[in-house]
């Protein structure tokens, strides 16, 4: 039957042909500087990809639910646990959270048990719950395998075989020394407690996952995705050596891992993250020899980055939050925590749990996402992507099991050490907008107030201090420019007077970068439509009370009044901004008096410190 006849019409191009068009689009200009993107994880993400560049991807020839599981590890649906994380201590107060988050939509809870020290309790915890419906996560405890046991009980009193029973204990031994600064109890220690745990969990819990995995606790600090992978499967496969060690069946421990990895903003890449990490971890498994797939198939869950949240414009969270949800459900994790989008700033109420809920509601009800197996299939971006990153998380495996594994290289700082510079580059790139927090450091609510509103968080943890290894220090990326803006509701509010004048295209462009560059302090702005003359601009300025006023114009423009508006204003406000960088006459409108000159390149942070300090708010 013919039914080419369409495809006819469209006969293939080259790559050569498409490249030879956009060099003559480029009119010269760098190709790689104009198009090619560097990843912060160092690797280059080209402008476009065609099917030759799938052809030396090894693990496309594998299905769904197929060896190394790339593609997910469900060959029929997409469906994922809606996991709700209740910070609640009072357990009375928690299992009400619960019941409710259950009866809205979520299938699995995370309690904190650090006040769960009798059967009691623990009933009052569970009460009402169907056990065998609901996977439950413990995200602390005072000691685990008494927990555990506490929760085996209630669990059996209640009439439910605990052979069925879904969750998991978060027991970190790595996360937790690199929050801390130390092991919890010793390294040895704590390793004999982790081969107990799988032990009883064996027995008792077999399909409980009772070692976790924190690559969040890498990205939290500032590590970007290859890092969090690459480290993360080193610790993983610590866990499984050193507890091989202890009499205990590979197969056995990888069974009982959970990964829990962030997701982030960087939509496409998180995808990808995610499929990378199940493609390395059964190729991990595979080298021990386990004879059994399901060892092979890593346990996911994806919990919402806290890193890239903020306290200012906290709804913009919202939308954070849906994009990182979407990429975890396209990507197949096997539960996914959405952040309630105020958790930086108080604790999560109704609202902010519903909203973290229905995002994922939305995904399965409306978008039908639980349908779809691997719904990223076949994109050439994307099967890409996965490939470098997976490449890319190897070497740093590789790194650290050269240097004799993930408790030497933490001890030695190495891993520290490496997602501190990542940190750096983060916030530098922060600093100069380079990277844009909506909000943040940019395009800020210029009528919003924060401070009041910011509630203490209990922690959940024993904050002890040691100096065993050197602790990671988590952070958000925006704290930096929060600490600015909440240091004016504190102190002063300057005004900030804009004089535009002259071309009305630059002096609107001007006026609403040095807004947007003056707004992210929480200064007042007084924006103008346009002065006829320097000295009208200068009059209205000294009217207003100006504390700091920009000279907003063209760069022609501001030969013709910049010299007069500095001498009606120099001594009379505090501080004379020019909104530009004409390089050639920077020198000679100092001499006029202009303190500052802001434009792209400017250290947004730097200089927004320094006016703090002028004012007395720093």
């Amino acid at each position: 039957m013919e039914d080419n006849r369409l495809f006819s019409e469209f006969p293939p191009v080259s790559t050569e042909k498409w490249e030879e068009v956009i060099n003559k689009d480029l009119k010269g200009a760098d190709y790689e500087k104009k198009l090619v993107w560097k990843t912060i994880e160092g690797f280059k993400v080209k402008p476009y990809y065609r099917a030759e560049d799938l052809e030396n991807i090894e693990y496309l020839n594998s299905n769904p639910a197929q060896f190394p599981f790339t593609r997910g590890k469900q060959a029929d649906s997409n469906v994922w646990d809606i996991r709700q994380d209740i910070r609640e201590h009072d357990v009375a107060k928690a299992n009400s959270l619960a019941l409710d988050a259950l009866k809205r939509g979520a299938t699995a809870i995370g309690f904190c048990a650090k006040n769960v020290d009798t059967e009691e309790q623990m009933a009052s915890l569970l009460n009402d719950i169907y056990l065998p419906a609901v996977a439950i996560h413990f995200n602390c405890a005072k000691k685990h395998i008494d927990t555990l046991r506490l929760f085996v009980a209630v669990a059996k009193k209640n009439g439910f075989d605990t052979k069925e029973l879904r969750g998991s204990i978060n027991f970190d031994i790595y996360s937790y020394a690199l929050k801390h600064g130390r092991f919890w109890g010793g390294e040895e220690k704590d390793l004999d407690e982790a081969a107990e745990l799988v032990r009883y969990a064996q027995d008792n819990l077999p399909a409980f996952r009772v070692l976790t995995v924190g690559g969040k606790t890498l990205a939290d600090a500032g590590s970007n995705i290859v890092q969090e992978l690459g480290f993360s499967l080193a610790a993983a496969n610590e866990l499984m050596a050193k507890l091989s060690d202890r009499g205990i069946a590979p197969a056995t421990i990888a069974n009982r891992i959970i990964f829990n990895l962030s997701i982030g903003g960087n939509y496409f890449m998180e995808i990808a993250k995610i499929r990378a990490a199940r493609l390395l971890w059964s190729k991990i498994v595979q080298q021990y020899n386990t004879g059994d797939d399901n060892a092979c198939k890593a346990f996911i869950n994806s919990t919402s980055l806290t890193w890239n949240k903020t306290i200012f414009d906290p709804y913009v969270n919202m939308l954070r939050t849906t994009t990182e949800t979407m990429s975890a459900a396209i990507a197949g994790a096997d539960s996914i925590s959405t952040a309630p989008f105020d958790i930086t700033f108080k604790e999560a109420d109704d609202f902010s749990y519903r909203i973290a809920r229905n995002q994922q509601l939305l995904l399965k009800e409306e978008s039908y996402l639980d349908k779809t197996v691997d719904p990223a299939a076949g994109s050439y971006y994307i099967e890409n992507l996965t490939d470098s990153i997976a490449q890319y998380a190897w070497q740093n495996f590789l790194t650290i099991e050269d240097k004799g594994g993930f408790a030497k290289a933490i001890r030695e700082g190495f891993v520290q050490d490496e997602v501190h510079k990542t940190a750096q580059q983060r916030d530098m790139e922060i600093a100069t907008r380079r990277t844009t927090i909506i909000g943040t450091n940019q395009y800020p609510n210029l009528t919003e107030t924060m401070k009041a509103k910011i509630e203490k968080h209990e922690c959940c943890c024993n904050c002890e201090k040691g100096d065993e290894v050197k602790p990671l220090q988590p952070y958000r990326g925006a704290e930096a420019f929060e600490h600015l803006r909440l240091a004016t509701e504190n102190g002063n509010r300057p005004k900030v007077f804009m004089l535009t004048y002259g071309n009305l295209s630059m002096r609107r462009a001007r006026s609403g970068f040095a807004t947007n560059f003056f707004g992210v302090a929480g200064y007042e702005i007084i924006d103008n439509n346009g002065f006829p003359s320097a000295q009208e601009g200068a009059k209205a300025a000294l009217d207003a009370k100006a504390d700091i006023v920009v000279l907003c114009s063209s760069d022609d423009e501001y030969a013709e009044i910049t010299e007069q508006a500095c001498q009606l204003l120099k001594g009379k406000v505090r501080s004379i901004v020019l909104a530009g960088s004409p390089k050639d006459m920077v020198d000679t409108y100092k001499g006029y008096g202009v303190d500052e000159f802001i434009h792209v390149k400017t250290n947004v942070l730097e200089c927004l410190t320094a006016f703090q300090k002028l004012f007395g708010n720093l």
